[in-house]
């Protein structure tokens, strides 16, 4: 970014040279023009070409002719910057040093021309080379005087007039000099903040335009100036800017009349006709415009993390007493059968069973609430699908017998991105409940792997022949506690779906046959 921003500058500061040097062609073409046109119409009446009226004529036709030449090769750069400045101070110097030779020498006043060209070429060339043209100027002063001197009448005050006139030339060169060094500085300062402010204001915009809250900029006669496309979303608006702020909400337009006319900053909860609710607060600007600034906050939004956080502590609490629960239940369950044993009663040996069972299935709802508190320590790991699924199901095998004939693997093979003990526990729950509900003919769960269109993702199809999920319930089975086999406990497919998403991955129902259809999106590829 900062070659970047430097090489812009630079560019920039190239540009400006060739500009300055186009404004002084532009001065030159026109000094040349009114000194021909001068000679041509009113020769006789000023004293220009007083002493050689040819010459004076030839040599602001050629200088003339020059000037247009050197404007047309700007457009053209034939030549690097400077070598092309050097040679137009060179023909100005040489032009107008000829034409105060033919109007008499330096009482004609052509030598304050030469000053501005000295001046000029050092502010033009941005302070480079001034003493050279100072010198190249005074020596031509100098050889034009001993040349008036050698072949006509010369005063010999004259010779003192141009040294003086060349002091000057030294003098505005050097002033040229220093104010083109500040002028330099104060423009690649002013270059280098204009880059800056720049910069800023994208960055404002962009964390404006990204902000969670809305913002408006209303003026003092209720029209919006700018606003965020967060406050069009909250108000539901599709409203331009400088637009009345009545096309974006009538209830707020409505109150903002209100607010315009105290001077402190106004918060009120405002509800919109869509329902939605809305915290706004008001910001009246110190400017004489009357500006405001409108923050627009979704409360919902705001209920929605209070509710969150209150979810996360309720579930540190519930795993901090779900794993208290755990001892007393094993003790419960310990002692009831070892009262099983002891006493010889039928019915006491009832009673210690059903204390065992419930015990049981308090402990699985237990440890299913504990899995509640795992999925933030997911660790995925790349896995190669046939040989993890190979392994799981040997060991599902040993709770089940019937696993090798009532589930078939397709043939395809992927890695995915998961963590392990999470893809163990979501297929352990989704394969129990498979082969709880399908049939008992061979190949009743099918297991699938597929690689979709989009890139990087690989999907894992859970199928069986069941009598599916009722359409009523379909929308329930990711709840929490939502279960419709008595022993259940009605985490285990809202457990699924968490430990999915604590591995980037997605648990989805899919509804296209008349069993149940569930596919494990996850990141992956397939095999090579």
């Amino acid at each position: 970014m900062n070659g970047g921003f430097m090489a812009s500058q630079e560019e920039d500061a190239i540009e400006s040279f060739w500009r300055s040097l186009r404004y002084f062609s532009i001065y030159r073409l026109s000094v040349a023009t009114l000194f021909l046109f001068a000679a041509l119409f009113f020769g006789d009446a000023i004293s220009l070409g007083t002493q050689d009226p040819k010459l004076f004529d030839r040599a602001a036709a050629i200088y003339l002719l020059a000037a247009v030449l050197m404007l047309v090769a700007l457009r053209r750069r034939p030549l690097t910057f400077n070598l092309q400045l050097s040679a137009q101070v060179a023909v100005d110097i040489v032009a107008l040093t000829v034409m105060m030779f033919a109007s008499g020498g330096q009482k004609s006043g052509i030598a304050a021309l030469l000053l501005v060209v000295v001046a000029a070429a050092g502010l033009v060339g941005q302070g480079r080379m001034t003493l050279f043209y100072a010198a190249l100027a005074s020596v031509a002063m100098l050889l034009e005087e001993s040349w008036r001197a050698l072949t006509r009448e010369a005063d010999p005050a004259d010779f003192a007039r141009t040294g003086i006139i060349c002091i000057a030339f030294f003098g505005t060169a050097i002033i040229a000099r220093l104010l083109a060094r500040r002028v330099v500085a104060n423009e690649m300062l002013a270059r280098e903040r204009g880059h800056e402010l720049n910069d800023q204001l994208r960055i404002s915009q962009r964390i404006i335009q990204d902000m969670e809250d809305g913002v408006l900029v209303v003026d003092g006669d209720g029209r919006v100036r700018l606003f965020n496309p967060r406050a069009a979303f909250l108000l539901d608006s599709v409203a331009a800017e400088r637009s009345d702020l009545a096309a974006f909400s009538r209830e707020l337009a409505d109150r903002y009349r209100d607010w315009s006319r105290q001077s402190l900053e106004v918060v009120e909860m405002l509800r919109l006709a869509s329902g939605r609710l809305l915290r706004v607060r008001c910001v009246r600007s110190a400017d004489a415009g009357g500006h405001s600034l409108v923050y627009l906050e979704d409360m919902e939004r705001v209920q929605a993390q209070a509710q969150q956080l209150k979810l996360a502590a309720l579930g540190r609490l519930t795993a901090n007493m779900a794993h208290e629960i755990r001892n007393p239940l094993a003790a419960i369950s310990h002692a009831a059968e070892l009262l099983a044993e002891v006493d010889g009663d039928p019915l006491h040996q009832r009673l210690g069973r059903i204390i065992h069972d419930n015990t049981q299935r308090l402990n699985r709802l237990v440890t299913e609430v504990l899995e509640l508190g795992r999925r933030d320590r997911a660790q995925p790991e790349t896995l190669r699908w046939r040989k993890f699924l190979t392994g799981f199901l040997d060991e599902l095998a040993l709770h089940d017998p019937t696993v090798d004939r009532r589930i078939s693997v397709g043939d395809a093979d992927v890695e995915l991105r998961f963590d392990r003990a999470h893809l163990y526990r979501v297929l352990w729950n989704l394969l129990g409940n498979a082969l709880r509900h399908a049939s008992d003919r061979d190949g009743a769960v099918r297991i699938e792997a597929r690689v979709p269109a989009a890139a990087q993702t690989v999907e894992l199809h859970v199928i069986d022949d069941g009598p599916g999920i009722p359409e009523a319930q379909r929308n329930q089975v990711f709840e929490p506690f939502f279960t419709t086999h008595g022993a259940g406990t009605g985490l285990g497919l809202y457990i699924a779906r968490e430990l999915c998403e604590a591995s980037g991955a997605r648990l989805d129902l899919i509804e296209d046959g008349p069993g149940a259809h569930f596919r494990i999106s996850a990141g992956g590829a397939p095999c090579r």
